[in-house]
This record gives structure tokens, C-alpha cells and sequence, in this order.
């Protein structure tokens, strides 16, 4: 908050700006214009505001006048659902019939592309020029900006590169007939005397396809390879270069890499970075910066700005569970610029500043501060975007004289994704643009001191608090635990902590634990890491027929009294169980990046939906766990009410050691019955230490027993005997078809008829439809086909992609495969490991050799040298239906490739294998998501993201047909599954006197 007379000062300086400008208005908001009137519409109905800009992002995928009338009737209906401005000329090409629709076709994509040139400087490198030299004239300065920030492959990402090197050339040539602008002395040939008239900024991330924080190191690596070819060409052209910030999870690289710039080239001054005064991080990030430059002895140059990517911010966080890294009051934003800027006019020694605001109040009070700090002109600037707020810019060149105008320059497709963030921001609610420009707010609330403004909004926020959620008898409602967070240094550096501390553990033996007690047996088999098979973590004692029916006749006796314990009670143990999984959650995640070759992330996914499944069951449990009254007849009381079945066996897959371990024995045990686990064999170790979570709980001996051993062995004999009433499976088909089998018999004995709940695979497909974003669709399909090497029952298999989209989508899909690295999980670096045992390997090589005979090998990458258990990541095209690859489950890194000619026969092909487990579409076709909806018939369907993933409660999962009996793990209705429901019915009437309803529930 300023001191009362400096913001006197800066009111008054605003009171002038809005008086020099009286009368003007942004192109944007001209209602005489088409963009004035679509803006002006946007502004007063929500609905079409979402239409309207979901159009304008498809709008350059819209290739054919098909596919351009089909859009424009999905997204603004007919011409009575359009607004005026559009129904007018919908009606009149209503009138000429198939001419009148080429017509609106042309009259749109004319207005839409004129909407975009407002905002970019130039589609090629011409225009782009011109348009400078137009601004230049006109007393502006530039910064230009290449647009395209998805680069998907090193292609991608080296013709990046090239295109701000060739700009630079041009650039070069073109600067020597500009003369400086006009300053108050310096050097005539720059700008204001001491600026470089050649002015450009990257974005960092568009210069390696892989850039991610979880391999922090690799990624600033990378991205410096390119940035430094930049700038050595910036530096030959005596030029500025400014590294923009982008999304909050590339913030810490970003300014790491400018660091190391920075130190690389001390003497050159010319280097900036962006930073976002809208992160919570940016005080301290501002602070280190200066800190460091001053410890360093380096010039560093800073532009502020407000930040750009809010929406995408604050849900990605509430998404993951984390801590929303953004402002959420708008004047709280405001107020850390000001703040924030004085830090940097008060550094103005070591550090330049450039101002990047369009709001008069913000530029304001940084021409006040730096007046009243003595800070010189040529320490300063202030910025604005291209196309946007043109008399601020107009008001800034007549104050301050130095002006520089923000020019993204490249072709439209790209530039959509830009042009929908600037729209967004302009008719956002908060907007000053629109509050000044559209809606003529009083100038006294303009101005207010955002400080002050956010004090207040904080204590109305705070006598209005929102209304409390509650769970099942007063726990906290369910809510997902939080993803790992590479952004933060302690989750990057806590991955290589745990996995030196884990491998410490190796070599040990591991029970079995039955009945409350260690069992040793003589049977041991070692558990191994897939990608150093010779490194073995431990030695696993093998269960035979008499500790299984040892297991069996724990589980049995226990029963009763566990059956008979309260449910809420039972909840307890598994919400014990959540909070020392917390505690341990990263040797958790350590121990599957060894035992089965997990990446960092999905490992830590997999434990936090083990978590997940303990918190849900357990309040599941206690809303299901009381009797409910049915009817209300008079005299009669209905109780409606389950209970458990008695001993279950539950055998797990290694792909989700823990997760679907946790989900199937926490359901049965919560549910009252007492559980038999028979981990994987090839996972063993992560089943032992489900089993030390329920022991330090302190469940009850015989409750749940850890039984590793041999299929051949004993899982027969688990499935067969007579005490055991319920089966939970996950694995293949053909495993979990032949414990149905042998459960629908009878044996001798038995009391109950065995119930299996089982969960077996998928042939899953996605359908990239020929209007998809191709940025969005092709890492998600690569993600979905290829993470923890496909050995997921929802990856995608098969992709199957529209005929008109189909070159495009492979050649990006290929190029993006081809930059993935393939190595052990330990190193961050790499995005596929071994698959999980030899067999495994064998089996998926012989199907990549099927699949090359039946397709075209698109694509088949390196594998390291050495004995781990690798298969290439290989993606064959030309597949049929009819094909193998297209019918048969791999469960490996094999994608195929599908050719389909519409979208109803691409729903008609994803249907077509037995299974019905997962699936996906990326589409921007309203309809064809609709009947997607309707028709695309699997288990979990996702439109637009990919097709793995699912968490406990918001995206229950399981499949039908040949991926599963139907059950849904996570839901709402799974652990119905694990239990029979009882009624109870009595009479109340008693002497012909019946109690009330009231006293009758009480009963």
C-alpha cells in the first residue's frame, strides 16, 4: 500500500491519462465493427462467449467448406440461436440456398481472420516487416514474438529455432534503414537513444519437445542448446533478447536457464526475463533474482507482467491438489505489480525495467514511483500487446516517449491458441480494458489503490465464507490425494533420496504373514529390477496348498468377530492405514521404480491411488453401513441392510501393485469379510509392504493374510476351496475366464455360491476425429499408448484417425516417438523403462513381428544395450479390423494405427474387439462428442485427454463385455460387490395399537 500522498499523486496522473484519451476506444470494442459486435455479445451472454471462442480455436483445423458449415451450425445453431449480427447474414444465405452457405462460409472466415490479424503482426516474414517499419513510424517500438508454443518433436523444435534465426537475419538487414526513435540523447542509431531496435521473445519450452520438470536438468540442458543459438545471433544484430514465462510448471526452469545465460555472456547487457506478478512466487522470485544479480555483478533486465494463463493455473491445481499458485483476486494481482515494481526501480542499478501493463492505474503509478525514486528514462519502458488498447499506447507515447508493442508474428493455426487467451482477457469480468473501455466504470474505482481494493475483497470473502463440506459422520469429504509436483525442488530431490534409501534394504528375505505371525517357508523366489535383472531386492518365501489352506482357515476364524465389528470402526483401520502411507510415500513410489520399472510420476500415481482407495472405501463403508428403512406402511418396520460374505481371495496384477491391491483388499476388508492376497509374483515386495500397512494399523490377526507363491501352486486351490466365498481379480482375460470357470463349481463343502468380481483388460482405442488439436492429441495418444510401456489394462492399443486428419496426425505422432528416450526409470530423463519380466519381452517382440506383417512399420526405437527386459517402442500402420494387433491384447509399447474413411466408421472400428474396457476421442465436433457419448460403448470414455489415469471417485473404473463383470472400482456402488443385502421386516402392531411413523423409526 503506497503512502497517501504518492497515491494522491498517482490518481491524479491517472485523472490526466484518461482526460488525454476522453473519447477513444479500443478497435476491439467498436460496436460498429464486426469483432466490436462479437466482443459486445461475448461480454452480455456467457453461452455464446464459450461457442464463440471454442469456434474460433477449431477454426483453423476447418480445412473444407464441409467441415466449415457443419462447425458453424454445431457451435451458433440456425439462424434463430444466433445473435443479431451473425442471424442477419444466416438468413440471407438461408435465402440463396448451397451459394448462401459458401457465402456465410466466406463472410465469417473473413471476419475471424481479420479478428486474428488484429492481434498478430504478420503471417510471414514480409508482412511481419512492413507492418514494423508501419509501427516505427508511428513512434513504436517492438518486440516480436514467434508464435507456436507446442513443439512436439526436435523437427519441430529446430524449425522454431530457425525461424527466429531467419527473422534475426532479416531483421539485420532491414534495421539499417531505421533510424533510432527519438529519445533525449544517446546514441542516434537506437531507439530513445539507448535501446536496440531489433527486440525479441522466446518462449523456452518450444525449444525441446521434452521439456518437463520432473527431468529438470535434461530440459535446461536442452532448451539452453537452442537459446544460445539464438541469442549469439541476437548478439550479431546487437539486439535485445527476453525469455518469457509460460505456465507455473516451467517457472523454476525458466529462470534457471536465464541464470546460466546470463553468467555465459556478462558483459552483454541485452538479456531480460519475464516475470508474472500474478504468481504467489514472484516476491520471492524477484528477490533472488536481484539478490543474485548484485552477488553476481551481471545486468539483468526484467519485464513485468500480469500473466496470462489464470484460468489454466487455478484448475490444473484444484485438479491435482495442490496449492493454487495464482492470485485469485484480481486486485491482489494488481497490487503485487505495483509492489513489485518499485522492488525493481529501486535496483534500477542493476536492474531494467519494462513495464507490460495496459492498465492506466498500473502505469500510472510506475511513472509516479519511478519519478519519485530519481530512476533515468533509458532504466525504464513500458510495453503493451499489438492490436490491443491502442489509445493507452497512443497516451503512453505522448507521456513517457518510450513505448514498445509486444508483436506475436506467425502463421493463424498457431495463433489461435493466442488469439483465444487475448479474447478471454479482454472480456473477462475483472478485465480493465472492459471496465474502462466497455462498460465506462467511474475512473474513481479505476484507479483505487488496488491494495486497499484487495483488503476489502479479502473481508468480504471472509464474512461470506463458503459452506463447509462435510464426509459420512463428520469425517472430511473425500477428496483425491495430491499428484507429485515436480515444480517443487523437494519432490525432484526426494526421488533419488528414496531409491538410495530403499536400495539399502536389498537382499532381504520376506515372509508370509498369516493369522497375525510371520511364516517362513524353504521355498524361496528372488524379486528382481526388470531393467538390471541381476539386481535382486529380495528373496520372497512361496505359500503352498497347506499355508494357503492355513491363510484360508485364518481368514474363516477371524470372520465372525471381524463381520460383527461396527463398520465405522472398520473404517478406521484403513483410514490408519492411508496416514502411514503419506508418511512413507516416496519409498513407496522408490520400490515400484525397482521392483517393476515404473517413471517417477506414475509410481507416485500409483501410491497416491492406493491412498485414494483406502480414504473412499472407508467412507463408502459408513454410508452404506447402516440399515436404511424401505416404505412407510403403517404398522410394519423394513430394514434394508448388508453384510459381508466370509473369506475372500484377492488376487492382484503387478502393473498397479499397490493401487489395485490396496482397492481390492481394502473393499473386502471394510466390508467385513477377511482377505486371502495372493500378490503378482512379479511384484511381491510391494505386496508385502501393503500387508506392513494394514499390520502397523493394527488390523486384527487373521483379518488380512499375505500369501506370495505360485500360480501353479496354489492359485487353483485358493479359487477351489470351499471357504472361500468371494474372488477379486485383476489380470488377463484368459486367467480371470478360467477363475470364473472354476468358481461356478460347486465343491464339496461349500456353503456359498462364489461371487467373483474381476477386472481383465482392454483392446482400447482412440478416434482422433478430423477437426482435433493435434497439440493436445498426439503426446496424449503417445502418453496413453506408451506410459509405463503400455503395460496398462486402459492404454491405448489402437489409435484410429479420420482419413482427412490421418498424414498429419502420423507424421507428428512418428516425429514425437522418435524423440523419447528409452532407458531405467531411475533417470528422469527417460520415458519408457523394461517391460516387466522375459516372457513379457518375448511375447511383445513376437507381436511387433506380427504387426509388420500385417501393417507398415511406422516406427520401431532404439532399446539400451545390456540384459534388461526391453522391447521398442513401435507404432505400425495400415491396420485393419480384422488384423491381429487390432484384436488381441499385447499389453506393451505397440500402437496401431487406423485409417478410418468417417467418424461412423471410426466408432464402428473401435467397438469392434470383444473388449469394452477404455477408450478415447479428440474432437472439437460438438455432435460427433455427443454420439460418441452415445455409441462409443466402453467402460471409462474420455474426450479430449488421454485415456489412462482414472482416480478414485471422479472416474470410476471398469469395463463390460470381455474386460470385466461390470464393476466399477472407486464408485459409488463397488463395494456393494464384496457384500449380500438383507431385509428385515417387522410387525409393529401390537393389540391393534400401531406406533406412530416417528416412534416406529426409532424402534
Amino acid at each position: 500500500m503506497h503512502s497517501s500522498e504518492l497515491n494522491a499523486r498517482i490518481v491524479s496522473r491517472g485523472k490526466e491519462f484518461f482526460t488525454s484519451i476522453a473519447g477513444e476506444k479500443p478497435s476491439l470494442f467498436d460496436k460498429g465493427a464486426w469483432m466490436g459486435k462479437a466482443m459486445d455479445w461475448s461480454m452480455r451472454n456467457d453461452q455464446f462467449k464459450v461457442q464463440l471462442f471454442r469456434f474460433v480455436d477449431v477454426f483453423p483445423s476447418l480445412t473444407t467448406s464441409r467441415l466449415l458449415t457443419e462447425h458453424i451450425r454445431e457451435y451458433f445453431g440456425d439462424e434463430e440461436a444466433m445473435p443479431p449480427f451473425m442471424a442477419t447474414g444466416a438468413k440471407v444465405a438461408g435465402m440463396l440456398g448451397s451459394f448462401g452457405g459458401a457465402v456465410l462460409n466466406r463472410v465469417l472466415t473473413s471476419n475471424i481472420e481479420d479478428m486474428a490479424r488484429q492481434f498478430i503482426v504478420g503471417e510471414t516474414t514480409k508482412e511481419a516487416v512492413k507492418n514494423l517499419e508501419k509501427l516505427r513510424k508511428d513512434g513504436f517500438a517492438a518486440v516480436v514474438d514467434v508464435l507456436g508454443e507446442a513443439t512436439l518433436s526436435e523437427e519441430e523444435a529446430e524449425a522454431y529455432t530457425n525461424t527466429y534465426l531467419e527473422l534475426l537475419e532479416t531483421l539485420k538487414k532491414e534495421q539499417g534503414t531505421w533510424k533510432g526513435l527519438p529519445g533525449t540523447g544517446g546514441d542516434p542509431d537506437l531507439d530513445w537513444g539507448h535501446a536496440p531496435r531489433v527486440n525479441i521473445a522466446v518462449k523456452p519450452t518450444a525449444l525441446y519437445c521434452l521439456a518437463n520438470p520432473q527431468d529438470f536438468e535434461g530440459s535446461v540442458v536442452a532448451i539452453l542448446n537452442r537459446m544460445r543459438r539464438i541469442l549469439r545471433k541476437v548478439m550479431e544484430v546487437n539486439g535485445f533478447l527476453c525469455i518469457d514465462m509460460e505456465s507455473y510448471r516451467f517457472k523454476d526452469m525458466t529462470l534457471e536457464v536465464f541464470r546460466r545465460l546470463r553468467l555465459e555472456h556478462p558483459g552483454y547487457p541485452h538479456l531480460g526475463i519475464a516475470l508474472q506478478a500474478y504468481l504467489k512466487d514472484t516476491d520471492r522470485d524477484l528477490d533472488g533474482l536481484l539478490a543474485w544479480a548484485k552477488e553476481q555483478g551481471v545486468p539483468i533486465s526484467i519485464r513485468l507482467v500480469k500473466g496470462a494463463y489464470w484460468d489454466y493455473e487455478t484448475v490444473r491445481a484444484r485438479q491435482n491438489g495442490w496449492e493454487v499458485p495464482v492470485w485469485t483476486i484480481k486486485a491482489e494481482t494488481d497490487a503485487a505489480f505495483e509492489r513489485q515494481a518499485r522492488k525493481i526501480l529501486e535496483n534500477h542499478a542493476v536492474c531494467h525495467f519494462a513495464c507490460g501493463s495496459h492498465n492506466i492505474r498500473t502505469i500510472s503509478a510506475v511513472m509516479e514511483l519511478a519519478r519519485e525514486l530519481n530512476v533515468p528514462p533509458d532504466r525504464y519502458e513500458f510495453q503493451v500487446l499489438y492490436g490491443m488498447a491502442e489509445p493507452v499506447r497512443k497516451g503512453i507515447l505522448r507521456i513517457a516517449g518510450r513505448i514498445r508493442l509486444y508483436c506475436p508474428y506467425g502463421s493463424m493455426v498457431p495463433g489461435m491458441g493466442y488469439l483465444v487467451r487475448r479474447l478471454l482477457e479482454n472480456t473477462a469480468n475483472e478485465s480493465f480494458l472492459r471496465k474502462s473501455f466497455a462498460e465506462d466504470a467511474r475512473i474513481e474505482q479505476l484507479l483505487e489503490d488496488p491494495a486497499v481494493a484487495a483488503e476489502r475483497e479479502q473481508e468480504a470473502r471472509t464474512a461470506r465464507p463458503e459452506k463447509e463440506r462435510t464426509g459420512p459422520d463428520g469425517l472430511p469429504p473425500f477428496g483425491n490425494e495430491p499428484m507429485v509436483d515436480f515444480t517443487r525442488p523437494d519432490h525432484r530431490a526426494a526421488f533419488p533420496d528414496a531409491l538410495a534409501r530403499v536400495r539399502t534394504q536389498r537382499g532381504k528375505t520376506y515372509p508370509l504373514f498369516i493369522n497375525g505371525k510371520e511364516v517362513l517357508t524353504a521355498d524361496l523366489q528372488p524379486t528382481v529390477n526388470p531393467n538390471t535383472p541381476s539386481e535382486v531386492l529380495g528373496q520372497i518365501c512361496q505359500a503352498g496348498t497347506k499355508e494357503a489352506g492355513d491363510a484360508v482357515a485364518a481368514a474363516k476364524t477371524a470372520f465372525p468377530a471381524w463381520r460383527d465389528t461396527d463398520p465405522r470402526t472398520r473404517a478406521d483401520y484403513l483410514l490408519k492405514a492411508a496416514r502411514i502411507a503419506r508418511t512413507r510415500i516416496f519409498d513407496l513410489s522408490a520400490w515400484q521404480i525397482l521392483e517393476i520399472g515404473k517413471q517417477w510420476d506414475q509410481a507416485y500415481a500409483d501410491v497416491t491411488e492406493a491412498i485414494d482407495f483406502l480414504e473412499y472405501n472407508a467412507r463408502e463403508m459408513i454410508r452404506l453401513g447402516g440399515p436404511r428403512r424401505l416404505g412407510h406402511a403403517p404398522g410394519e418396520l423394513n430394514h434394508y441392510f448388508y453384510e459381508p460374505r466370509g473369506v475372500a481371495a484377492v488376487i492382484a496384477p503387478w502393473n498397479f501393485p499397490l493401487a489395485i491391491s490396496a482397492g481390492m483388499a481394502s473393499a473386502a476388508i471394510v466390508t467385513g469379510n477377511c482377505v486371502v492376497y495372493k500378490p503378482s509374483g512379479l511384484t511381491p515386495l510391494m505386496g508385502w509392504h501393503l500387508a506392513e500397512l494394514f499390520r502397523e494399523a493394527r488390523l486384527p490377526d487373521g483379518v488380512f493374510n499375505y500369501m506370495p507363491g505360485r500360480s501353479s501352486v496354489m492359485g487353483d486351490y485358493l479359487v477351489d476351496h470351499p471357504d472361500v466365498s468371494l474372488i477379486a481379480f485383476t489380470g488377463s482375460l484368459e486367467t480371470g475366464l478360467r477363475i470364473n470357470e472354476r468358481a461356478a463349481r460347486v465343491q464339496p463343502g461349500q456353503a456359498n455360491v462364489k461371487r467373483v468380481i474381476c477386472e481383465m483388460g482392454g483392446k482400447n482405442a482412440i478416434i482422433i476425429d478430423d477437426d482435433a488439436d493435434l497439440d493436445e492429441a498426439v503426446p496424449q495418444v503417445l502418453l496413453s499408448a506408451f506410459g509405463f510401456q503400455g503395460q496398462k489394462c486402459s492404454a491405448c492399443s489402437r489409435v484410429i484417425v479420420l482419413d482427412a486428419i490421418h498424414d498429419r496426425f502420423v507424421e507428428r505422432l512418428v516425429a514425437m516417438a522418435r524423440a523419447t528416450s528409452v532407458g531405467p526409470p531411475e533417470d528422469p530423463a527417460h520415458s519408457m523403462g523394461a517391460v516387466a519380466d522375459d516372457n513379457a519381452m518375448k511375447r511383445i517382440r513376437e507381436y511387433i513381428e506380427i504387426g509388420k506383417t500385417e501393417g507398415k512399420l511406422l516406427h520401431e526405437g532404439p532399446v539400451p544395450a545390456g540384459t534388461g527386459y526391453y522391447v521398442p517402442m513401435t507404432i505400425i500402420g495400415g491396420i485393419r479390423p480384422e488384423h491381429r494387433i487390432a484384436r488381441e491384447e499385447i499389453f506393451g509399447p505397440v500402437l496401431a494405427v487406423m485409417r478410418a474413411k468417417d467418424f461412423d466408421e471410426a466408432i464402428q472400428w473401435a467397438n469392434a474387439p470383444r473388449f469394452a474396457l477404455t477408450g478415447g476421442v479428440f474432437s472439437r465436433s460438438p455432435e460427433h462428442l455427443a454420439k460418441a457419448r452415445r455409441e462409443f460403448r466402453v467402460g471409462n470414455l474420455y474426450l479430449n485427454r488421454g485415456i489412462t489415469g482414472a482416480l478414485v471417485e471422479r472416474q470410476p473404473f471398469g469395463g463390460s463385455r470381455m474386460s470385466g463383470g461390470g464393476t466399477k472400482a472407486g464408485g459409488p456402488d463397488y463395494l456393494l460387490h464384496f457384500m449380500d443385502p438383507r431385509t428385515v421386516t417387522e410387525n409393529t402392531m401390537r393389540r391393534g395399537f400401531a406406533p406412530s411413523d416417528e416412534e416406529s423409526g426409532r424402534l
